[in-house]
């Protein structure tokens, strides 16, 4: 017995080697991808610019258009517009950066480099998890600069606020970066994802409280506003920057429709990049 039990011990060792090893491979071209995806955007000077100075310019014309001629739920307490559009507009910056770092799934195939990455030994959840993770890291970081603008709208952290800005901009990230792979997976051209995007995102974006409250739409639009993840993720962010403005929903339900959210969408991508499709020849 002691002969047979020490003949045994080195394959179990080497399979839990091998699992482990197993699990490294996978992570690390998850790694490498994601890395690429931050370094790819960040020597794309432009694109950081017009990320950043997009929303801000939209946020500054239209919170100072309209100034005292609308007001969000708290008009009451003396709400300025320019500081109720804050919260939307910190989420048109995610929504930006998104969908600029998932055209490079479109990109990478015409380039051959995503080609070549199928062909690897690793699955294609670990394409996903990749670009999507790079994306979203992307998003929440350029989400995040925006906070430095917070000051301007009266709006002072604690830490324990903080972290959870911090977790509700990485689940809108993540979601819709996830969306946007979703999206560009299966396109060919620039051109048509952004289409599709015009189609379907930016209004995604306008109807989700960003510009005017839920409670004051019409009944068909609040069952829209009500229907869109975006509506939470956008009514958590002015939950915690402004608490003391009466809030549409609790921020633990927000939370958790984010989760789901984020979840959802992850699976779509996962399902559309494992979904086997034949393409035309040339």
């Amino acid at each position: 017995m002691a002969i047979h039990s020490t003949t045994l011990a080195p394959a179990s060792a080497g399979r839990t080697a091998d699992a482990a090893s197993g699990t490294w491979f996978g992570l690390l071209p998850a790694f490498s991808l994601w890395w690429r995806e931050v370094l790819r955007f960040y020597r794309q000077r432009a694109r950081v610019v017009g990320v950043i100075l997009s929303p801000l310019v939209f946020w500054l014309l239209i919170g100072a258009g309209f100034g005292n001629s609308m007001r969000g739920p708290g008009a009451a307490t003396g709400q300025s517009y320019l500081d109720y559009f804050y919260p939307g507009a910190l989420i048109m910056i995610v929504l930006f950066t998104s969908i600029f770092t998932m055209m490079s799934v479109i990109e990478d195939r015409k380039e051959g480099f995503l080609l070549s990455v199928l062909t690897a030994p690793v699955g294609r959840s670990v394409v996903v998890l990749g670009k999507v993770l790079g994306g979203a890291t992307l998003a929440t970081a350029q989400g995040l600069i925006f906070l430095a603008f917070a000051p301007l709208v009266g709006v002072h952290f604690t830490w324990e606020r903080l972290a959870l800005i911090v977790l509700v901009v990485a689940l809108v990230s993540f979601a819709l970066t996830a969306l946007g792979f979703a999206i560009a997976w299966p396109m060919d051209s620039t051109q048509a994802f952004h289409a599709v995007i015009n189609l379907f995102m930016i209004p995604l974006w306008l109807i989700s409280g960003a510009l005017f409250p839920l409670r004051s739409a019409w009944q068909a639009m609040r069952w829209a506003m009500l229907a869109n993840p975006l509506t939470y993720g956008v009514e958590a962010l002015r939950t915690l920057l402004f608490p003391a403005q009466p809030a549409e929903f609790p921020l633990a339900f927000s939370l958790a429709m984010l989760a789901g959210f984020s979840a959802v969408m992850f699976a779509l991508a996962f399902i559309v990049a494992n979904r086997r499709t034949t393409r035309p020849a040339a």
